[in-house]
Parts: structure tokens; C-alpha cells; sequence
């Protein structure tokens, strides 16, 4: 996963580099005021000519579908057959506060987006009267080569099952920690039976955020800060009681309330962090990620953290096909 930020060296010439190594994919995050993902990928596509780019996520609520489908066009055209889509609800911190726009039925919001674009995209002309949104007469010039594989971001059981029913794949992340596989396959099942499939129909993706270290204490704090930030989320919240962790959610939000930094992070215990978050050195965080393709999932996307260019670079060559042989298993 490309992080684009000035001075990180996790932008487009390493996207360059991960294709000469060897990476199958680059997914572009759409999120921190980074680059547009697609217009990133549009600009990949001319430069890579074999690894596959992929959003992860594009917000369904910042761009009406029609305006989607045609930067959509636009960068599968340079990177024809390589395109992924990846769609979600994101939050409403992301939505209401920075795009000042509303954050309303999200599920509503995916499946429609979905539908009314997978239209769009087949060179239909708009006619679409939707709870969340409406099109009339929009028809693009131009399609993409071949049909275009959509993943929604899901962590909840609801999206779950909607990616289960509507998408070509799901996007995990580390709120699905490896206990809680089994429970995403099923809710994807279900989801996907109502469509008259089964989960093995869809691509299985999980983003793990992965801190490679020497030193596990800092590690620790560091990822420990992390979860702090996602526990200031009503979503994340959720996700973590259904984790088992309401009293931690209590004290998170009690800490907010009044500021209390210390509070907050006392109320991340080390084992929640190291149940979500994946930090240690080389061996250690390989065995993570080939324990998650022993589980069932398909596609492990390595996004390194720690902040700097030493760190993304640590991380991003832990996982070249020299070093790991996903098919290997470990």
C-alpha cells in the first residue's frame, strides 16, 4: 500500500520499485489529504505495465457515482484489465468534517453507489431513483476494457453481508484480527448466498498495518497510540465492543470528553494492541502475514508504518517475492 506523503519515499517511484520487485498489486489510499488514488493510478498505469492497482477505499459519499465513473475510465484506460475499485462508507469525521458534506445510511449509500455504477460503467444511460442518490441521462463516451472487479471495505456484519451480496471482493483490515476470520467468512457467505453464491466466489483481501521493529516495547507504544486515534470513532468503536472491548471503549470516549490523553491511552491494554496491530521484526510479522493466507484469505496488502523512509522502506522490502513466498505458506 502507497502512503504519499512528501518525504516518505511510499509514493509513486516506489510504486515503480514494488513492480520491478516483484509486487503484484499497489493499492492507493484515499485518505490524510493524500494524492487521488485514481489520478495516482492513472499515472501508474503509463509507468507500470503489469502489477495491478487497486483504491483502498474510495469514500462513497465525495463523489457522485457519475463523476467516479469517469475518472474510473480515465485510469483503467492507461492500465487497461488492471483496475480495482475499491469502494466504502468511510467515516463521518471524513465525511461531515473534512468534505462538510452528510454522513447519512451508509449501507443505503454502498449498495446504491454499487448498483448505479456497475450501470454507468457498462455504457448504460442513467435512470436511477435511489433512497441516497438519483441519475438521469448521464452516459459515458467511453468504457473500460473488460468489466471492472468493485471491493467494499467491511468490517461490521452488515457490510459484510453487502459485500457478500454486491462486490467481487472485500476489503478486511486489522479490525478483523485472525480470531475474528471465521465470523467476516460467514457474514460474507450469507451475503453472498442471497446472490446466489458462496464466499468463495469473492477475492478474500486483508491490509495488514505492519510496524517492523527491533525494539517490541516500542512497538507497542507505538501502535498502542494508533488504536487511541481509531478508538475516537463511533465505527471503530463499535467494531471494538463487538471485539470484547466496551470498558476500554468507555474509558476512550470518557477521555476524549475531557481531554485526558493519558486516559485514553491507559485504557489500551497491551493485549488489545497486540491482538490488532502487527509490529516486531522480520520474522515475526512474515509468520503474521502467512498465517493470514493459511487462514483463507487471498490477498495480504503490507502497508509498513512507523512514519519515517527508513521505516516504509523496512517494511516494504520485508515482503519482496525474494524474502516471503506467499504460496509457500511459510
Amino acid at each position: 500500500m502507497l502512503w504519499p506523503v512528501p518525504g516518505l519515499g511510499a509514493g509513486f517511484e516506489r510504486g515503480r520499485w514494488a513492480e520491478s520487485h516483484g509486487y503484484d498489486d499497489l493499492w492507493l489510499a484515499d485518505a490524510e489529504g493524500l494524492e487521488d488514488p485514481l489520478t495516482l493510478a492513472a499515472a501508474l498505469g503509463v509507468a507500470c505495465h503489469k502489477v495491478r492497482l487497486a483504491t483502498g477505499i474510495v469514500p462513497v459519499f465525495n463523489r457522485p457515482p457519475a463523476l467516479l465513473a469517469t475518472a474510473v475510465v480515465a485510469a483503467e484506460a492507461r492500465a487497461p484489465g488492471r483496475l480495482v475499485l475499491g469502494l466504502g462508507a468511510s467515516t463521518p469525521n471524513m465525511i461531515e468534517r473534512w468534505y462538510g458534506l452528510p454522513y447519512d445510511k451508509p449501507l443505503t449509500r454502498v449498495r446504491e453507489t454499487v448498483a448505479l455504477l456497475r450501470h454507468i460503467l457498462a455504457g448504460e444511460k442513467t435512470a436511477f431513483d435511489g433512497r441516497s442518490l438519483r441519475s438521469h441521462g448521464f452516459q459515458l463516451k467511453s468504457v473500460p476494457s473488460q468489466p471492472l472487479p468493485i471491493v467494499l471495505g467491511a468490517i461490521g456484519g452488515k457490510m459484510l453481508e453487502l459485500a457478500g451480496e454486491v462486490a467481487d471482493g472485500v476489503l478486511l483490515n486489522d479490525f478483523t484480527p485472525p480470531d475474528r476470520l471465521g465470523y467476516a467468512l460467514e457474514r460474507l457467505d450469507a451475503g453472498a448466498k442471497r446472490a446466489g453464491r458462496r464466499v468463495e466466489d469473492l477475492e478474500i483481501i486483508k491490509r495488514r498495518a505492519l510496524y517492523l521493529t527491533d525494539d517490541v516495547a516500542g512497538g507497542l507504544e507505538y501502535c498502542r497510540q494508533h488504536l487511541a486515534f481509531y478508538a475516537s470513532a463511533a465505527q471503530y468503536q463499535n467494531v471494538m465492543i463487538e471485539l470484547g472491548y466496551a470498558h476500554a471503549v468507555e474509558e476512550a470516549r470518557a477521555g476524549y470528553a475531557t481531554r485526558d490523553r493519558r486516559r485514553i491511552t491507559a485504557a489500551i491494554s497491551d493485549a488489545m494492541v497486540e491482538r490488532i496491530f502487527s509490529f516486531g521484526n522480520e520474522a515475526h510479522c512474515r509468520a503474521l502475514v502467512a498465517a493470514d493466507y493459511a487462514a483463507g484469505v487471498d490477498t495480504v496488502i503490507v502497508s509498513p508504518q512507523g512514519g519515517t523512509p527508513a521505516s516504509f522502506a523496512r517494511g516494504a522490502e520485508a515482503f519482496l517475492p525474494a524474502m516471503f513466498d506467499r504460496h509457500a505458506r511459510m
